[in-house]
């Protein structure tokens, strides 16, 4: 938990920003104060060592760079000669000498302070006259891995960047997954796997292409650190927006992370980890967001690398791109020959049953299902998302299956695994209990069909049991005197012409003959149908709710007929009441 002294402490810093800060900016000076004071910290210990190592290096020409990692112990250094503390005894020169301390940091902390545009923020408080007071109110702050943990600092990261998105009124989602969806989707990643996950120094590599703030890839990684302390997990990330990637870039540092793993940019349109693959992934993309900007480079992959690129299958329609992000997971497993992979990704519901036969997304839910990849949708409660209130679900997919769920889906619909949360904070009005985690853990690691009171809430059905063919229906055409009229040419010549204006389609399961169905279905109400096997398409939809409705029969008549009278004779005695 992050700690609330700590938290008030770096939200009393915006009480000196207050009037020349509008509040939606706040976070562009506070987030990277509170990483320089960390990083700061963390170096305390090694300065004068890595002074002294620099030196002497140079000294020999050589380049000093692998010699001051190993000086300072950690995947960054500093080779400026004073800490913050020190620099900020000099308050006539405090911008000079902060720029002159942001530029003693190794490359890939500097790419950070780049990302959050701190420069910019420097020049601007140095001009309202508080850079001093900002600094001076930071170097007092102990933020030393000693007295402040690293999943501490995680956590104070996380509610900084969610208060200040809050503040911005930006979509808060966008950055930030609520720690319980991340933990239960962690669960689910990471069961089937647990004994191979608790033996003595193994290593396993995690991604995640749309990584926010890194909240999924640090969960994950304390997930693993209590099933085997021993274990390493090798963090990968990409992410779109510069200052939510500086964050995660600075939580991934500080944790002994190579952050040259997480890259910055479009994953969808510039995949910056191109060619890598990974044991276990998770991703949170933006629900229903438009991809017209990208269209073009997306397009491009589709039709000139097909299968070979990440978008063979099928592209989802422009108005939403969720779907790319699976199809991007999907490039990023190993072979399953390689030791496979397993993957969480939340969606809202248009990717389960938008589109019909053909579509890309039909397409695509084709392509996972027929290669028997997804092993378990589970729907969670709606209103559990900063940003948005709907319905969501976590897809777990993989190509390592354990033997049980060969050939099958497992839908567990735990809408009604919540507790309302004591304050709203945007659109989240719920939360999952660590109770309510554990349930559906149990419940995915069983893999049984389950129900409660009478009401399903695991299912198990085949693959296949989610197809369909659409069959286009023909009827023919006839003249003014209701004879049919056949075609005169080409290879229909002799049979009937269809009438457009009569066509109509059928979906029928996959599970079904075709025939039997046509017999049943259609030919009692239209003996001169026919089938036109050419437009025969297939299809696949998930339609969740369908598979967890229970019928409530409807009260007897006499009920309702004596309620309404109830309520009729109440009004009519106070119409009485007002005429009297």
């Amino acid at each position: 938990m992050a700690d609330p002294n700590l938290s008030s402490f770096l939200w009393s810093v915006a009480d000196l920003l207050r009037g020349d800060y509008k509040q939606s900016e706040y976070g562009k000076v506070i987030l990277p104060f509170t990483v320089l004071r960390r990083l700061d910290c963390v170096l305390e210990g090694t300065r004068d060592a890595v002074l002294k190592e620099k030196a002497k290096r140079e000294a020999a020409g050589l380049n000093p760079e692998p010699f001051l990692l190993r000086t300072a112990g950690q995947l960054f250094y500093n080779t400026h000669s004073k800490s913050l503390k020190e620099l900020t005894g000099d308050a006539a020169n405090i911008g000079e000498n902060l720029r002159a301390y942001l530029d003693a940091f190794s490359p890939a902390v500097r790419d950070i302070f780049v990302s959050f545009e701190f420069h910019t923020q420097l020049d601007k408080l140095e001009k309202a006259g508080l850079l001093y007071l900002i600094a001076e109110k930071f170097k007092n702050i102990d933020l030393h891995p000693e007295t402040v943990s690293n999943a501490q600092m995680g956590a104070v990261f996380e509610e900084l960047i969610r208060k200040f998105a809050e503040l911005s009124n930006e979509t808060a989602g966008e950055h930030f997954t609520p720690r319980e969806v991340i933990r239960l989707m962690v669960n689910l990643l990471f069961i089937e796997d647990d004994a191979a996950l608790s033996k003595p120094g193994v290593v396993r590599s995690l991604y995640d292409p749309t990584a926010g703030t890194g909240g999924m890839l640090s969960v994950a990684g304390e997930h693993l650190a209590e099933i085997n302390p021993d274990a390493r997990l090798v963090m990968y990330g990409q992410e779109l927006n510069p200052e939510s990637y500086a964050i995660c870039k600075a939580d991934m540092l500080i944790k002994g992370q190579d952050i040259a793993n997480i890259v910055f940019g479009n994953t969808l349109s510039a995949d910056g980890l191109h060619g890598k693959q990974f044991d276990y992934m998770l991703s949170n993309p933006p629900f229903g967001v438009e991809w017209k900007k990208i269209e073009k480079e997306i397009r491009r992959e589709h039709e000139q690398q097909g299968f070979s690129g990440r978008f063979g299958p099928g592209l989802p329609r422009v108005s939403d791109g969720s779907l790319l992000f699976l199809l991007h997971l999907l490039s990023k497993m190993r072979p399953a020959k390689d030791g496979g992979s397993r993957f969480g990704i939340v969606l809202n519901g248009s990717p389960l049953f938008t589109g019909g036969a053909g579509s890309g997304e039909s397409e695509i839910r084709r392509h996972v299902l027929e290669n028997d990849l997804v092993e378990a949708i589970i729907g969670l409660p709606s209103d559990m998302f900063y940003n948005t209130g709907i319905s969501t679900y976590v897809w777990i997919v993989s190509n390592r299956k354990p033997a049980a769920r060969k050939c099958k889906v497992q839908l567990i619909d735990a809408s009604s695994f919540w507790q309302k949360m004591r304050k709203s904070l945007g659109s989240k009005r719920k939360e999952l209990s660590p109770a309510h985690i554990e349930d559906i853990t149990r419940l995915f690691g069983e893999f049984r069909e389950e129900t409660r009171e009478g009401v399903p809430i695991s299912r198990i059905f085949k693959n296949e049991a989610f197809g369909y063919r659409t069959l286009t229906v023909e009827r023919p055409e006839r003249d003014a005197a209701g004879k049919i009229v056949l075609s005169a040419k080409g290879k229909t010549k002799g049979k009937p012409v269809p009438d457009a204006a009569l066509r109509d389609t059928e979906n029928v399961p996959l599970s079904e003959d075709v025939d039997a169905y046509f017999k049943r279905e259609v030919l009692p109400h239209a003996p001169d149908a026919w089938i036109d096997p050419e437009k025969t398409k297939i299809g696949y939809e998930i339609p969740f709710n369908r598979h967890f409705y229970v019928f409530q029969p409807p009260r007897p008549l006499s009920e309702i007929d004596a309620e309404l009278k109830g309520v009729t004779d109440r009004i009519l005695n106070m119409i009485g009441g007002l005429t009297q």
